[in-house]
């Protein structure tokens, strides 16, 4: 089992920017891909970025650009930069783990409003 904790969401200000963390935990070992997701209210969950093992990346039309996926792979890690926000990014942000079966996180908050 892999357990996965989100943080770093918050309020910001169009135009700024966020960090967003996820730690993962158990039996990493078996991780063969990472990615964020997010949600906002009444619309489906969808993807925002994916990290491989080996390294390579894909982004949600939506955020290419601005958001920047990336793994410490020593500590298990894995972030979201987030730059130059705007209200559309306004969305529940989870973590997820794929090993062969998916495993999430609780979600972590992310508002964007002057």
């Amino acid at each position: 089992q892999v357990q996965v904790a989100e943080s770093g969401g918050g309020l910001v200000q169009p135009g700024e920017s966020l960090l967003l963390s996820c730690t993962a935990s158990g039996r990493v070992a078996s991780i063969l891909s990472m990615g964020w997701h997010r949600q906002a209210p009444g619309k489906e969950r969808e993807l925002v970025a994916g990290l491989s093992t080996t390294g390579s990346t894909h982004y949600a039309n939506s955020v290419k650009g601005r958001f920047t996926i990336s793994r410490d792979s020593i500590k298990n890690i894995l972030y979201l930069q987030m730059n130059n926000v705007n209200p559309d990014d306004t969305a529940l942000y989870f973590c997820n783990v794929y090993t062969g079966t998916y495993h999430w996180g609780q979600g972590t908050q992310v508002t964007v409003s002057s």
